[in-house]
């Protein structure tokens, strides 16, 4: 690893392995995308990202389904995977990122402030992770940011080495 932050180890490891990443941001609004584009070298890494604020962008560009975004709202695991896949297929990678939750000031369709989930979709599968942060909105988004990198490398540390055909 290279000792400089998730972000440049994700790089790092997604090179070594030829695997590509695309993004599907809601609360962190492109902050998982530009941390990876901040490290010399990404172009090979990172294909591409959505800033999916809107149900109408997570639904159109990602598609993720109305039903589910009608009954469960954007804060929901299976929101976030269904992003994480949709950025996976819409971008041709081999991994796809998401990050969906509720950054405030106020709760939204009933989550409170803090709830975040974030997901990784590979090949083999899509993994969900449920957060609960404190703090102002900044470090709610920050520390989304954080958490989301630092699962992606321990995905791609995890031997996520095939490639989607």
């Amino acid at each position: 690893m290279t000792g400089t932050g998730p972000a440049a180890d994700v790089v790092d490891q997604a090179t070594r392995r030829g695997l590509t990443v695309a993004t599907a941001e809601s609360l962190t609004a492109g902050m998982v995308a530009a941390s990876l584009a901040d490290v010399p070298g990404a172009s090979a890494v990172l294909q591409g990202g959505v800033i999916a604020y809107q149900n109408s962008v997570k639904q159109n560009l990602l598609d993720v389904d109305a039903g589910l975004l009608s009954s469960a709202g954007a804060v929901d695991p299976r929101v976030a995977a269904a992003m994480a896949d949709g950025a996976r297929a819409a971008f041709s990678a081999d991994i796809g990122v998401a990050t969906t939750g509720v950054a405030g000031p106020s709760a939204h369709d009933g989550k409170p402030v803090g709830t975040v989930f974030t997901a990784i979709s590979t090949p083999s599968g899509t993994a969900t992770f449920e957060h609960h942060f404190v703090g102002d909105r900044d470090a709610i988004r920050s520390a989304s940011r954080d958490a989301v990198l630092v699962e992606l490398l321990e995905a791609l540390i995890g031997g996520t080495n095939n490639r989607r055909g």
